[in-house]
């Protein structure tokens, strides 16, 4: 059992709050420092299901990648979702925690995972940041494959959802040099059109940024994308999360059961 101030220092350690994005909202959400924690629950995301988990499973501290704050609100009212949220969490003395993009930077961040998931050698930042190994990844296949396969390499390497893969580009192309940013990466596309990658995979990507990517004329030829669900390879970090949580031997650290993929069927 440890505190939950003695647990913050140590995620400061492995998250620091100065290596997140300025937009972001990390580290604390609620909780009294004085609380004692025995057991953490790590999920993507904080719902009222993953709250109802770990109330059952009788853990003190939720500790999420997605934080629940990411925007302001100007309401507590447990009419309102974020306020129906934190009410839950205070009234459950349940104490939360995110780390997010200040996570995404370290060198055990969802988009290396992602990367090597997939089987990729000798990888580097796909943007170099001062804040850790940096965002997204570039790597290697051992040998070129057609583009169709190695999204089903993808798709097999991910956790199932109802939403599936799907892939922008010629089927039997072949790729070799491969990118990859975990969440939403559309921003980070001009960076990878400016490297030598055959093919992006990311998630949440909209019609025009696909369109104007595969398009945009290139050296090396056309970009190719692989649009995954945002939770599935954001759920690899879950892991990571858990084995730095267990480094300081005091508490347990149990991952969520809980799918919080907002898709439920995909139809044909």
């Amino acid at each position: 059992m440890a505190s939950l101030s003695s647990l913050v220092q140590e995620f400061e350690k492995f998250w620091p709050n100065s290596h997140a994005e300025a937009w972001d909202s990390v580290g604390l959400l609620s909780g009294s420092l004085d609380l004692e924690v025995e057991k953490v629950l790590v999920a993507v995301d904080l719902t009222h299901e993953v709250i109802d988990e770990a109330i059952e499973l009788n853990a003190q501290l939720v500790l999420t990648h997605h934080p629940v704050l990411l925007k302001p609100i100007h309401t507590l009212a447990e009419n309102k979702l974020k306020g129906s949220l934190i009410s839950r969490l205070i009234r459950s003395n349940l104490g939360s925690f995110s780390a997010h993009t200040n996570a995404d930077v370290q060198a055990d961040g969802a988009s290396t995972l992602m990367a090597k998931q997939f089987g990729l050698q000798d990888l580097s930042p796909l943007v170099s940041s001062p804040n850790g190994f940096g965002h997204g990844v570039l790597g290697n296949l051992n040998q070129p494959v057609e583009l169709s396969v190695f999204a089903q390499i993808v798709s097999n390497a991910l956790p199932s959802v109802a939403r599936k893969v799907v892939f922008a580009g010629n089927p039997t192309v072949l790729v070799q040099k491969v990118a990859v940013c975990s969440g939403a990466g559309d921003s980070f596309i001009p960076n990878v059109l400016e490297s030598d990658a055959d093919v992006y995979v990311t998630s949440d990507l909209r019609h025009h940024p696909v369109q104007d990517a595969i398009s945009t004329p290139r050296a090396n030829g056309s970009l190719n994308l692989i649009d995954v669900s945002h939770w599935a390879a954001e759920s690899l970090w879950v892991s990571a999360a858990i084995q730095r949580v267990e480094t300081i031997g005091m508490v347990q650290a149990v991952a969520s059961a809980i799918k919080t993929d907002p898709w439920t069927q995909e139809v044909y």
